[in-house]
């Protein structure tokens, strides 16, 4: 298409065009008030002028961040060319942009953007080539889910870093805004300068179903400081980051994707609770805020979701808090948003309730319309509209999108999955796993005495696809400390087969790892433990999810150890501290409340043994 043969001159003169419009040569946008949305008189009155030169549909376009299909902007494979055609009426990233004027992009592994660094280095060119052949030229802002951890889109060799959970065990903050800082940067060299994390929930409940292991933890202040760090490191690398789920999503046993969770908390619990580290984010500056799909009736009794509540979302967020930044909706198309109203009130009543940018929503064309319509109808205004867009520009320019928008083949041979990343990350890694029990000092695992190693367990799917089995990175792992390693995937439900099988494996071993992922009361991860300790070869537990999983197993490991993830840097770490190569250093950051009475604690926060103890 024309977009794709865009002469080098003309994307220049489309860049040279927007950045004199800002006036490139002043310096970036600061947080100066530690409010988020730092910015200059002057450097407004130029956006403005970029902004008064755009129609009402590029304004429009402006506050909508869409899917798309394939790894190609331009030349997708044929099969994903027919699911644009299925969901948009398009055939590839940039016809969508030049049907809608969108303001950004959103990466998925699901919606197949992502190859290899370079792949989308290419596509987040092709992007903003669409954008600047725009009437108004203007970039798009890409974003991304890179939470680390068990949210994770983009995989090896992209460098791995531990989650928010692991990170709360380890609990430095110079580790937290270290791994934000190598995530950003690797980010940026691939053109994605918007990363929809840190994850601000404060995790107080263990049968939350989506947040858990995304959380620093059970403790807001604790959580705060992390949050802050990660902010810094993600900002101090040039990518805006944007704590989520705003007012807070941590307390909770529905999964807003799929129905409208109830926050039951006080006032006075969201206070001391929830409200820390958004507290903290907007403090160091923070670019963007996520919503969250909730009901909180203590802070809007009409239970509308907080990403449709005024009073949650301007009277709190911005009024309260201070929050001047770009404020986000939680993904569109999730049913906890989409139960009370339709398709086309939704993102009007989002706008109505303060939001900048329209995440995903579940039809393009009837979300875009709708508020079209509603500007043209009066229900909202033009000057609204310009006030999101102004929010959304200022951002754009304050991470150098108006002033050089294109990435290099050089950018992504520099920075991403570089050795320096690698080792960090391990090093990082290696500070947050945490010994939970162990018994007549089981571990370290000794080659002397205990060289042969029987590895079973979950295999959980890679968060991004590129990683190799748990079992298979645990045993690999061991085996180059140089134990004998036999492997044996039994799955998260094993049934009576695959237990004997294990059992039967486990004769003639001088220890057995089992991985566990989410064990619960009923789980037949239970019953292959309990098989496996009647054996009397000693097991070892290694939780590789959430660390909850020893309160389930009846006292009958001998060892117990939690990963908080199952990515390779994760497991590479808890094989080092089981193996003895490292000392376990972290600590939990949540509760292990005991399975048969939850009202009292197995192990309390900050629980976490050494070596020596």
């Amino acid at each position: 298409m024309r977009d794709r043969h865009l002469s080098r001159r003309t994307v220049l003169t489309a860049t040279a065009t927007v950045a004199a419009a800002v006036s490139v040569g002043a310096a970036p946008l600061a947080h100066a008030d530690g409010k988020g949305g730092g910015h200059s008189a002057g450097r407004d009155q130029r956006l403005k002028r970029l902004i008064s030169r755009m129609s009402l549909e590029e304004k429009v376009g402006q506050l909508f961040v869409s899917y798309v299909y394939g790894k190609s902007a331009t030349a997708p494979e044929q099969a994903h060319v027919d699911l644009n055609l299925r969901d948009f009426g398009v055939r590839n990233a940039t016809e969508l942009i030049n049907r809608y004027h969108l303001g950004g992009i959103l990466y998925f592994n699901w919606s197949h953007n992502i190859g290899d660094p370079y792949q989308l280095a290419e596509m987040s060119n092709d992007i903003q080539r669409a954008g600047l052949a725009q009437p108004t030229p203007v970039p798009l802002l890409l974003s991304i889910d890179q939470e680390h951890g068990v949210v994770n889109r983009i995989g090896k060799p992209a460098t791995l870093l531990p989650g928010a959970m692991a990170l709360g065990a380890g609990g430095s903050r110079s580790d937290a805004r270290n791994a934000a800082y190598i995530a950003g940067s690797e980010l940026a060299a691939m053109g994605i300068l918007q990363n929809f994390a840190p994850v601000a929930d404060v995790n107080v409940n263990p049968a939350n179903p989506i947040i858990g292991v995304r959380s620093f933890g059970s403790d807001g202040p604790a959580a705060a400081r992390l949050v802050a760090a990660q902010v810094l490191g993600y900002q101090g690398a040039g990518v805006a980051a944007s704590s989520k789920h705003f007012p807070g999503h941590g307390d909770t046993t529905v999964d807003s994707h799929t129905g409208l969770p109830l926050i039951t908390h006080t006032r006075e619990e969201w206070d001391r609770i929830d409200a820390p580290p958004f507290r903290s984010a907007i403090k160091a500056g923070i670019d963007s805020i996520m919503t969250a799909h909730i009901q909180f009736p203590a802070l809007d009794p009409s239970n509308d979701p907080a990403t449709l509540s005024r009073p949650i979302i301007t009277g709190i967020l911005r009024e309260e808090l201070g929050f001047k930044g770009v404020i986000v909706t939680d993904a569109l198309n999730m049913k906890g948003v989409r139960e009370k109203y339709g398709d086309d009130r939704v993102p009007v009543l989002a706008l109505k309730a303060g939001v900048d940018q329209l995440l995903f929503p579940f039809n393009l064309d009837i979300a875009w319309k709708a508020v079209v319509a509603a500007v043209r109808s009066g229900e909202l205004t033009v000057a609204r509209i310009e006030e999101s867009v102004l929010r959304i520009l200022r951002l754009k320019d304050k991470v150098g999108l108006l002033k050089d928008p294109f990435v290099s083949r050089r950018d992504v041979d520099r920075t991403v999955g570089i050795r320096k990343h690698l080792v960090a990350a391990d090093g990082i890694a290696e500070r947050t796993t945490t010994l939970l029990v162990n018994k007549r000092d089981a571990l370290p695992l000794r080659r002397r005495r205990q060289r042969k190693v029987l590895v079973v367990g979950a295999d959980p799917a890679s968060p991004t696809g590129t990683d190799r089995p748990a079992t298979t990175i645990l045993a690999t792992s061991l085996t180059e400390l140089g134990f004998t390693t036999t492997t044996l995937p039994t799955g998260t439900a094993p049934n009576a087969a695959k237990i004997d099988e294990a059992v039967a494996a486990a004769s003639g071993q001088d220890a057995v790892l089992v991985a566990t992922h989410n064990v619960s009361a009923t789980s037949a991860q239970r019953t292959l433990v309990a098989r496996l300790v009647a054996t009397g070869v000693p097991v070892i537990n290694l939780a590789i999810r959430n660390p909850y999983d020893i309160a389930q197993l009846d006292g009958g490991v001998v060892g117990s150890v939690a990963s908080y993830g199952w990515t390779e840097v994760e497991l590479r770490a808890a094989a080092r501290v089981i193996g003895g190569r490292v000392e376990p250093e972290g600590r939990l950051p949540v509760p292990v409340l005991r399975a048969d009475d939850p009202t009292k604690v197995l192990l309390p926060v900050g629980h976490g043994l050494s070596y020596d103890d």
